[in-house]
């Protein structure tokens, strides 16, 4: 049977198709973000058309889709959300208000203070309050209750985020709310705090559920639409949806917490890149930059491992919305090859944040674009073939690119064209580079001992310039790069992750309690197991604490050794393995402090996919076919010009050289070398 890998992304939507042989095939197609299902129903065709058969027939051979979307996002970013009521205890109606963090400028007193996500004119409070042991202080007051549902009546709520105090030890009076909204307001959904995001600080877990909230008419919409639209065409398997710690679920499960959908698409370029880096470089610490139209996305494979965090913001920190829902750790900057080049009043090049995005795109897809962007800028320089964008299937205008840049970047700046545009590539450079900076150097990572991994349609054209000024020894290019985002859908597993709190020390030990905790916990992975997961190959259960010093504000996540203590070896290896690890994030420890445990986590993940491993079908030609002038710090070079397939396995290549697939194209400049793995992928010694 077949499977599909779908993402979509703001610019393109990437598709892979596994065929029954195993083999794989990649396609590319504008997005539609009027209607993101129509983009991926384009991308299916497609693939039909490539097959010579109908979309039914294609569709009716499919066990699997796989789709990453960036609608949920999007749909924040743009305030296009439900309308949500907050309701929380009495005396404490300002939890979105106050929020939590600094300031990205912290001497600039202009910066007006960030609206909450929920106005507070929406916000009602409950008298009830639950005290950090669970006792019950003040009870619930159901009358409050249904006076505050008449209100949400007359006020047309769409979605209601409940968030009591301390409902996380205790959650008695969240669950009587939720009944009374069912018997109540049986039409509107909601969210409760205690079963989304049962974690400390208030205002992480109140954002996050009026998030969630806001956003489950939406998305139940778009889950329905996507799998009713897919089931016309002719599909008949499993929708599956990517969510944002780097696994899937089925794309019902995933309306009733849409929260999950945030980063979906992105967090799977460091799944696609870990399976690389270890795969073609034999290298456990890599750097993912993933290239689209309108982002560059930076993540990290730290020994085998991807981070993650609960620092995800929404828009910019601080001035955003924090999710405070675990995500693998995505760095996002507007860097990609729609980014928008400016000059200002000061005679300062700017490139980005602003896109072009898939409408009206660059000025050269003669789609209505007015602004010069980099996809222009790497036209103009020679990199891109006007004729062979997308495979021959939209032609580039190279004349308006020309103009455009000659208008708004060179005539402001005083250069020549093809020199406007070399500033245009090496702005966006700087921009990446500073955005690998902060995730790796600002975290005690050296770049110099990881490969970088280039992802999405874009990576190609200025990753070699990237990894020389990081000092990374090599680039990595995969074969399906570009939807690499796309291919870690394809090897990514089922999974979902279970938290529960309970707090206890190293000195103060509750061993009997602990082992209760993490029962529970094994008990809810294993009914996903035999849920969601039946059928599955293989499945992997494992645990982990948040703790502490004692003192300390934080928690950091530490894998348990075990999933029951038997005794005190197992705790001091815990101890041991705290220590190290609190050694490895903040370069120091405190071996005499007591440790104080809080949340306990478990993740279950089940794989449901035999043929990882596979490779893209080989179509094209195994010779160089041509050269063009492609110009090179401040001259134009004559430069051949291959086809992924005809490039050198083992024995390295002396630039300059472009490497031209259908939907990627890699830009290699006179001082880099480049050969080909036996795995498919494309290796740059910059």
């Amino acid at each position: 049977m077949m499977r599909f890998a779908c993402d979509t992304g703001g610019t393109f939507t990437d598709l892979i198709v596994e065929d029954n042989n195993g083999s794989l095939s990649i396609y590319k197609t504008p997005t539609t973000p009027e209607d993101p299902v129509l983009g991926v129903l384009h991308s299916l065709q497609l693939a039909s058309d490539d097959r010579n058969i109908s979309l039914s027939k294609l569709l009716s051979s499919g066990e699997m889709f796989i789709h990453g979307t960036t609608h949920a996002i999007n749909a924040v970013v743009t305030q296009n959300t439900a309308k949500t009521a907050l309701l929380t205890t009495a005396g404490h109606p300002d939890i979105l208000v106050l929020r939590e963090g600094g300031r990205i400028e912290p001497f600039n007193f202009l910066v007006p203070y960030p609206a909450p996500y929920v106005p507070r004119s929406l916000t009602y409070e409950i008298p009830e309050r639950i005290d950090s042991l669970g006792d019950i202080v003040t009870p619930l007051d159901e009358r409050a209750v249904h006076k505050t549902i008449e209100a949400l009546k007359h006020q047309d709520i769409e979605a209601v985020a409940v968030c009591f105090l301390w409902s996380i030890t205790n959650s008695i009076h969240e669950q009587r709310v939720g009944q009374l909204l069912s018997e109540h307001l049986p039409d509107v959904p909601y969210s409760l705090s205690h079963a989304l995001n049962p974690t400390l600080r208030e205002y992480r877990r109140a954002s996050a559920t009026a998030i969630d909230a806001s956003l489950k008419p939406l998305m139940t919409r778009y889950m329905g639409s996507l799998t009713q639209r897919l089931a016309e065409a002719g599909f008949n398997g499993r929708t599956l949806v990517l969510t944002s710690q780097g696994g899937m679920i089925d794309a019902e499960e995933l309306a009733t917490q849409p929260i999950h959908a945030i980063n979906s698409g992105p967090s799977m370029a460091p799944i696609a890149g870990r399976y690389y880096a270890l795969k073609d470089a034999s290298e456990p610490n890599a750097i993912i930059a993933d290239t689209g139209g309108t982002t560059y996305d930076v993540s990290l494979v730290h020994r085998g491992r991807i981070p993650r965090t609960r620092e995800t913001w929404i828009g910019q920190p601080f001035r955003g919305h924090m999710t405070g829902f675990p995500s693998i750790d995505i760095k996002s900057v507007g860097a990609g090859g729609g980014s928008i080049a400016r000059v200002d009043s000061g005679g300062i090049l700017h490139v980005g944040p602003q896109s072009a995005g898939a409408v009206p795109g660059p000025v050269c897809y003669n789609m209505g674009g007015k602004e010069p962007t980099l996809t222009d800028a790497a036209l103009v320089l020679g990199y891109l073939d006007a004729e062979f964008f997308l495979g021959g299937s939209m032609k580039l205008d190279l004349d308006s690119a020309k103009s455009v840049i000659k208008n708004k970047v060179a005539g402001p700046l005083g250069l020549g064209i093809p020199d406007a545009a070399a500033a245009i590539v090496s702005v966006v450079t700087e921009n990446m580079v500073q955005a690998i900076s902060e995730i790796t150097v600002n975290q005690g990572i050296d770049p110099a001992d990881a490969v970088l991994v280039g992802g999405g349609g874009a990576a190609g054209l200025n990753s070699t310039w990237t990894a020389r000024r990081l000092q990374c020894p090599s680039v990595l290019i995969p074969e399906t790069g570009a939807g690499l985002s796309a291919y870690g859908a394809m090897i990514s597993d089922l999974s979902r992750e279970y938290r529960t709190m309970f707090f206890t020390t190293s000195e103060t030990w509750d061993e009997v309690e602990v082992n209760r905790v993490l029962a529970q916990l094994e008990k809810r992975c294993q009914a996903f197991i035999d849920g969601p997961g039946a059928g599955a190959i293989e499945t992997a259960i494992e645990y982990s604490v948040e703790a502490r010093y004692a003192g300390q504000v934080w928690e950091i996540e530490v894998p348990l050794p075990t999933n029951r203590f038997n005794g005190q070896t197992d705790l001091s290896r815990l101890i041991k393995d705290f220590h190290a690890t609190h050694q490895e994030i903040f370069a120091i420890n405190d071996p005499d402090s007591t440790i104080e445990m809080v949340g306990w986590v478990s993740s279950v993940n089940c794989r449901l996919r035999k043929n990882i491993g596979s490779r893209l079908q080989e179509t094209e030609t195994k010779t160089i076919i041509g050269s063009r002038e492609i110009y090179f710090d401040g001259a134009e070079i004559t430069t051949p010009i291959y086809p992924l397939q005809s490039v050198q396995m083992a024995s390295a290549t002396e630039g300059p050289a472009i490497i031209e697939t259908p939907y990627t194209t890699i830009v290699i400049d006179p001082v880099a070398r480049f050969y080909r793995s036996e795995h498919g992928s494309v290796m740059i010694l910059p």
